[in-house]
């Protein structure tokens, strides 16, 4: 078996997206606690629930930033090939242009996983 360059940059990629997802998920958090305070709208209520809206929204970018950050080890230790596929994709939903690059290279390295 060959070890090429692919799975590294691939493991890599995974995990710049599991940090960004990351980073995403900790501002909702913060946007939520922020917009919780009526005092930030100066009496002008918004029509809808912003704090609740952050706070579903910060759901998703949590199990998307594990599943990036367990799909790019798997890609960095060349195992398990399906976990890594699907950290991949997962990436797409938090930087897509970096996630699609990760996916097409987690794919054409199959092979190269035990």
């Amino acid at each position: 078996m060959k070890k090429t360059w692919k799975p590294t940059v691939a493991g890599i990629l995974n995990l710049f997206s599991g940090v960004f997802a990351f980073i995403s998920f900790v501002g909702l958090i913060i946007g939520s606690i922020v917009t919780s305070n009526p005092a930030i709208f100066e009496g002008n209520v918004p029509p809808v629930n912003v704090s609740l809206i952050c706070l579903i929204l910060a759901i998703p970018y949590l199990a998307i930033c594990g599943l990036c950050i367990v799909g790019g080890i798997y890609d960095l230790q060349r195992k398990k090939w399906t976990l890594a596929l699907i950290g991949s994709v997962a990436a797409i939903f938090s930087t897509w242009i970096v996630g699609i690059l990760s996916t097409i290279f987690t794919a054409l390295s199959k092979e190269e996983f035990e």
